[in-house]
């Protein structure tokens, strides 16, 4: 590569249009030949060229890759793949300040004594090479270019607060990956470029930070080797690096190289540091300012001169010291230290006894080490490959396929993609060698595939992993300051600017949790300040909706629809509650009081719809003196109260006062004083949450589902809770007040003192088995005492017309039990006859006889012989079949009941203690004269109808008027009057 043409230095800091120059000075002649330091750099520079050219005579040649069209002119090359002996017009070198590289210096240096173009030479490089360059190449031109812009050192910055357009370097990967993870969370994301990337993978960040995709960009040292990005201000997070050796720490050239990339064409720069670094010294932060570095008057060098005769000569031959002051003998570079350890193996040593085999295990020796596991490992790779190209003249196509097969994955995390990478630019490098393999361009084309699907899935997960779109383009529009657009779908979700931030519930925004608390704040800050006008829309929608699209919960909340928009809490009155609203503060007041006046709207309508009643026994003016104090209590109590909790204002009540009541729908129960048509469903669960309002409760009761006659009692539940929610508690269960009012009308004819048992009616109205009812009662107060008796059987009977007819129809037996034989299916399958229909005045007789003259004859009839269960002869002597003739004859049956007596005094007010007697007594008021007990405890009547009397010197009791508002007015007085 030697030539007659003149030698030029061009020397400056970074930003200075150095390698533009070089790029006009070689498309000024025919051909040119430039070597750039990075594979990514080349790649860049080729791309320009093409631009300007055309792709049809511009070459691209690299370790790894290479496009050499059949017309080319112009060569773009890594320095250490720059062609000899080509006689290009115009040969050119950038960073040749790399001479000074431990690993690589060797090769810039070999470059810088050797490389020459035919009319002219360009070196492009650090002014801190002018002492060198003038000893070694004495006729140089040195021409010196001032930076465009001015780079100021800033001090130390946290990650957190880096302004856009930044880039922060790292020396190793795990560092960028730390950092770039922690941009991610804070700023929403940053590209990474790294040497190791692909250039597909290298460019597809680059252009993503470059396009404005994300702000921020973390990258090793590449970035100081010609990359020319939109970079306003570089930080170091450290200031030392592994060069492959060591730890060392980076001089203040190197520094300055780096920070150099800040501040493009005439946009000024700055740099500093951030994380773990700590702040630049004051001298060293000056002398990057200023370009002022100490001189590079010594650069490695490596033997060019190889001698191939044998292994061992062409050790010595490249381990030759240099004859020159200004040059130093390269450390042992990884070509070098492999060469040795092949050379050890005796089947190698076998091989190479002549030129050509030396010169190819050189060859094979000087495949880099992408891989990077060991230099065994890598030693044992080059081993082989050389063992095939000796003996075969290539690598077998079958051997080569099994190993880019085992790369052509695109699964796993980053690091795995990247190992892949690595593994796959070894035989990218490989099928690059001309003649190694058996179809060069089948091969070059299959590793390049390989590879571009590796590096696109790299850029993939890079991606994925450190870049957080949403929260990159709401900072970006933040920053703009420009009005960003947000939209809300059918189900409240919200995107702005087309990214999903969260969902709009009600009148609150639920954001999409993201990394961190730094990324909450940034999509809420700008999700907000997007929706400002849709809150005003739904507002509008809101107070125009109807009734029926809201409704409140069991627990106060206010909802539309499916949204929680506010809660109830407590008013000025006990039926006008107040509405607390949930509202985003960025909504404004204006959208809060149109919602709180909907809502406020809604609940008072509610109330007056569900209780009217109430409502009206609340304004009416009629109501005047005890009548009206009532019916405060009523109101107050939400129409439910417990008639023990206010006995002597029920006695001190007149008829006129009931009556005026009664209008309202009030009843007065012997246990409860109620409306009933608040007992519905609707009424009971809106009386619940407003009792609970006044009560002050955190959590409220829920109203027990509709239609149950009985309930579970809750014993977690506060008291009053089953009053409110129209039940009482009797035991381990509580009954619908309105049920229990008719249980108590039953009660009333039974003889509670004697006993009685439990009527079909009342196991009905109940919904109750005998036992559950037995339960019930003694949660009423009463004692149930379970007794046993022979099952009476059905058979068929002629009754006779006497008392007994009139006992059966009436209904009016005495304390011993009667079966309805019509109801019960007999044993034996015997179906009873039904009763023969009773001379209609027997029945008038009945129902005229008063109780004096009923009682007697339901006494006549205990005494009655029982109907005689044998069954006649033709029946008994018949031996059912399958029946052995001495079987054993079945004995009688039995079956369980209960009788009730009264037994202590209920309690008051759902649990409460009992006041006297009287109105708040919960024992029903009906037939109390005590009653011998029978067998067995059965209660029974006296024999022959004797019957004790009572003698009292009280006065007579007045009789109360009837009530003319009574339905049964127009009866009862009738009946007085016979």
């Amino acid at each position: 590569m030697t030539g007659e043409g003149r030698v030029v230095a061009v020397l400056g800091p970074t930003n200075t249009g150095k390698t533009t120059y070089a790029i006009e000075r070689m498309l000024a002649y025919r051909t040119g030949i430039i070597g750039l330091p990075l594979r990514l750099l080349a790649r860049e520079v080729y791309d320009r060229i093409v631009a300007l050219r055309g792709p049809s005579v511009v070459a691209l040649v690299t370790g790894e890759e290479r496009i050499v069209p059949p017309r080319t002119q112009y060569w773009v090359c890594t320095v250490e793949a720059m062609p000899e002996g080509m006689g290009a017009d115009l040969v050119a070198v950038d960073e040749i300040q790399l001479c000074a590289d431990p690993e690589r210096g060797h090769v810039f240096t070999d470059r810088l004594l050797r490389a020459r173009g035919l009319h002219e030479t360009l070196f492009m490089g650090s002014d801190t090479m002018r002492g060198t360059i003038a000893a070694l190449v004495p006729k140089a031109q040195f021409i010196k270019r001032e930076r465009m812009s001015e780079l100021t050192y800033v001090g130390q910055k946290k990650i957190s607060r880096m302004r856009p357009r930044s880039a922060i370097v790292g020396f190793s990967v795990e560092n960028v990956y730390a950092i770039a993870e922690l941009i991610r969370r804070t700023k929403g994301g940053a590209a990474v470029v790294m040497g190791a990337l692909s250039p597909r993978t290298r460019n597809a960040q680059v252009e993503m930070y470059q396009n404005g995709e994300v702000d921020y960009l973390v990258a090793t040292d590449a970035i100081g080797m010609g990359l020319n990005l939109d970079v306003d201000h570089v930080a170091f997070s450290a200031l030392s690096k592994f060069d492959g050796r060591r730890m060392r720490p980076l001089a203040p050239n190197e520094l300055a190289q780096i920070a150099g990339r800040a501040g493009r064409g005439f946009k000024s720069g700055t740099f500093g540091v951030t994380g773990d670094a700590a702040p630049l010294d004051d001298n060293v932060a000056r002398a990057i300012m200023d370009h002022q570095f100490t001189p590079q008057n010594k650069i490695n060098w490596r033997n060019p001169a190889l001698q191939f005769g044998s292994i061992t000569r062409l050790v010595n031959t490249l381990e030759m010291s240099p004859d020159h002051e200004r040059l130093y003998k390269a450390r042992e570079a990884d070509d070098l230290r492999v060469l040795k350890t092949l050379g050890e193996d005796a089947e190698i040593a076998a091989r190479c006894t002549d030129g050509p085999s030396v010169r190819l295990l050189w060859d094979v020796c000087r495949i880099p080490d992408f891989r990077g596991i060991s230099n065994a490992e890598h030693a044992s790779l080059l081993e082989t490959i050389f063992n095939y190209l000796h003996q075969r003249g290539e690598i077998p196509d079958d051997w080569l396929a099994r190993q880019i097969q085992r790369i052509d994955r695109t699964d796993g995390d980053i690091d795995a993609l990247s190992k892949r990478l690595a593994f796959i630019r070894t035989w990218t490098y490989v099928t690059q060698r001309k003649g190694w393999t058996s179809d060069e361009s089948h091969w070059r084309h299959e590793a390049r595939v390989v590879e571009d699907r590796l590096s696109d899935a790299l850029h993939e997960r890079l991606t994925q992993r450190f870049v957080d779109r949403r929260t990159s383009v709401l900072l970006r529009r933040l920053g703009q300051k420009e009005a960003m657009v947000a939209e809300v779908n059918e189900t409240g979700e919200v995107t702005v600017e087309g990214e999903f931030v969260g969902k709009l519930d009600g009148f609150r925004f639920r954001q999409d949790k993201g990394a961190g608390a730094a990324e909450d704040k940034t999509i809420k800050t700008a999700s907000l300040q997007a929706l400002a006008p849709q809150f005003h829309l739904r507002a509008d929608r809101f107070y125009n909706a109807p009734d029926t699209e809201i409704d409140f919960t069991e627990q106060g909340g206010l909802m539309w629809g499916s949204s929680a928009v506010g809660k109830l809490v407590l008013g000025s009155d006990p039926l006008k509650p107040g509405v607390d609203v949930f509202v985003d503060d960025v909504a404004g007041p204006e959208v809060a009081q149109k919602v709180q006046r909907r809502l406020q709207h809604f609940i008072d309508r509610k109330i007056a719809a569900l209780f009217e009643p109430l409502v009206a026994l609340a304004k009416d003016e009629a109501l005047t003196g005890l009548a009206r104090g009532f019916a405060y209590r009523m109101v107050e109590n939400f129409g439910i109260l417990p008639r023990a909790d206010i006995a002597d204002e029920v006695k001190a009540l007149d008829q006129d006062a009931r009556g005026a009541l009664r209008k309202h729908g009030l009843r007065f129960g012997q246990f409860t004083i109620f409306m009933q048509l608040l007992l519905k469903p609707a009424p009971t669960r809106l009386r619940l949450v407003l009792w609970s309002l006044s009560k002050g409760l955190q959590e409220f009761p829920e109203s027990p589902p509709p239609g149950l006659v009985t309930i579970p009692v809750d014993t977690s539940a506060p008291e009053g809770a089953a009053t409110m929610s129209g039940y009482r508690n009797a035991g381990t269960r509580a009954i619908r007040i309105d049920m229990l009012e008719r249980l108590a009308d039953m009660l009333r004819s039974e003889d509670s003192r004697g006993g009685f048992e439990a009527k079909p009616d009342m196991l009905s109205i109940t919904g109750m088995t005998l036992e559950q009812f037995a339960a019930l009662m003694e949660g009423l107060g009463y004692k149930a005492e379970k007794l046993e008796r022979t099952k009476v059987k059905a058979v068929d009977t002629v009754i006779p017309n006497d008392g007994a007819v009139m006992a059966a129809d009436t209904g009016a037996a005495d304390d011993t039990p009667v079966m309805d034989v019509a109801s019960e299916e007999p044993a034996g399958g015997i179906v009873a006859q039904p009763t023969p229909a009773q001379p209609d005045d027997i029945v008038a007789e009945t129902a005229d006889m008063p109780d004096d003259g009923i009682a007697p004859m339901i006494e006549e009839l205990a005494e009655t012989p029982e109907v005689s269960d044998h069954i006649p002869d033709s029946v008994a002597e018949e031996t059912p079949q399958g029946t052995a003739p001495d079987a054993k004859i079945a004995g009688p049956e039995t079956e369980v009941y209960y009788s009730f007596t009264w037994g202590r005094a209920a309690p008051r007010a759902n649990q409460g203690p009992r006041r006297g007697a009287g109105a708040g007594d919960a024992r029903p008021q009906g037939k109390g004269k005590p009653a011998a007990r029978g067998k067995k405890g059965a209660p029974r009547g006296d024999k022959g109808g004797n019957k004790s009397q009572n003698f009292s010197a009280r006065p007579a009791k007045q009789e109360k008027p009837i009530d003319p508002d009574n339905p049964f007015a127009a009866a009862l007085m009738g009946l007085k009057s016979k």
